[in-house]
């Protein structure tokens, strides 16, 4: 099964579903004239830029419902803390603590 996430005007996420892998080729075009919107496909098997499962890590994280899609990275992550000392992790695109 494949996974996609829902993405709002800002890149946030709404919500991900589970596709059958049918259309897991071009699904993120079937989500979009079956549901509308716009729509991304993530990993299920995927944290901090690993596939967990040894396969091919895909846009860096698991995609959250409030995450954050940035196209720059083809990434998703968890928005940025609200709150100093927080950096970009830029090779597993999480947030971590300043030293």
């Amino acid at each position: 099964m494949a996974h996609f996430a829902e993405l709002d005007e800002n890149n946030i996420v709404l919500r991900v579903i589970v596709v059958d892998d049918a259309h897991e080729d071009d699904g993120e075009n079937w989500c979009n004239a079956l549901l509308g919107g716009t729509w991304k496909q993530t990993s299920y098997n995927t944290r901090r830029g690993i596939h967990i499962l040894d396969g091919t890590p895909f846009r860096k994280n698991y995609a959250g419902i409030n995450a954050f899609y940035d196209s720059d990275r083809d990434a998703f992550m968890a928005q940025a803390p609200t709150e100093d000392g927080w950096v970009l992790n830029e090779e597993t695109c999480t947030w971590e603590r300043e030293e």
